[in-house]
């Protein structure tokens, strides 16, 4: 039995796109093109066009038309269930597995001081109301959207002697070797989540998604204990995922060479930060 039309068109154009006929960017005939170059009708042609966006394929800009899109390698973030290896890995801050020519970069940690409600407090283990430090940085590689993570502060480790949590610098070494400097706070462990769903307003816009959520994002939350069993930060990280995938790993297995990677670079941003977990 014969595919419907309107697939068979599609499946025509997405070959042309696949097979670099039409490059990425370049912009497919109008409607009424199609419509005479398929003998087809208006509602056919906009099916299958329908089914290109799906597809990821194209993508349709008000007033200009549709447009080729570019595709995307996946960058592939390692998840881990051992303790993360060296100062650049910072337990939260997970890196990419990437050639050498990949550089990821990020913004200067914007600081805000807040007071904790619902979920937060549940994972930290504190009171409604309690005040808490929070870190965000928006983060590229090879200046392309990667992530956008958060991280959470009891500001109690500020007042026990941690101040520069609510510098907005960046702590070089990470902020779990800082903790253990700073408070002797070990980091030995850490429970995960990890939850697929539409993007906020400001998310979409920054990872430069589509409009109408149908390109999702994946959002880990990471919430670390020290050695006496408490919770001592809170990690929210997003990622889109049109761009990215992720491997978790079990057991003994050979670890890639973090330092092949480029060293983490910071850029200036002026945005404010996108929604994250708590504050959408």
């Amino acid at each position: 039995m014969a595919a419907p039309m309107y697939r068979q068109i599609a499946e025509e154009i997405g070959y042309e796109i696949e097979s670099g006929q039409l490059a990425p960017g370049s912009q497919l005939p109008t409607e009424v093109e199609l419509r005479d170059r398929y003998q087809a009708s208006r509602n056919t042609i906009r099916d299958a066009i329908r089914l290109l966006v799906t597809r990821g394929l194209v993508g349709t800009r008000p007033g200009q038309g549709t447009f080729v899109l570019r595709k995307i390698e996946p960058f592939t973030v390692r998840l881990g269930t051992q303790l993360d290896r060296g100062s650049r890995v910072d337990g939260a801050y997970h890196l990419p597995d990437m050639p050498r020519s990949g550089r990821v970069e990020s913004t200067v940690p914007q600081v805000e001081i807040l007071r904790g409600t619902g979920q937060l407090c549940e994972e930290l283990r504190i009171p409604e109301g309690t005040q808490l430090v929070s870190r965000h940085q928006l983060r590229y590689i090879d200046s392309m959207p990667w992530s956008l993570q958060t991280s959470f502060y009891p500001m109690r480790l500020v007042t026990s002697g941690a101040a520069r949590l609510i510098s907005a610098e960046d702590i070089a070494s990470g902020t779990t070797q800082y903790l253990a400097e700073a408070l002797n706070l070990r980091q030995v462990g850490w429970n995960e989540r990890l939850a697929v769903r539409p993007p906020a307003a400001r998310e979409a816009a920054f990872f430069n998604l589509p409009p109408d959520g149908r390109v999702a994002v994946i959002e880990t939350i990471r919430t670390v204990f020290d050695q006496t069993g408490t919770p001592i930060r809170v990690t929210a990280t997003v990622y889109p995922a049109d761009r990215n995938q992720f491997i978790m790993t079990v057991g003994e297995v050979p670890m890639p060479d973090l330092e092949a990677a480029e060293p983490v670079g910071h850029r200036t941003d002026d945005r404010a930060p996108a929604a994250v977990a708590w504050e959408r």
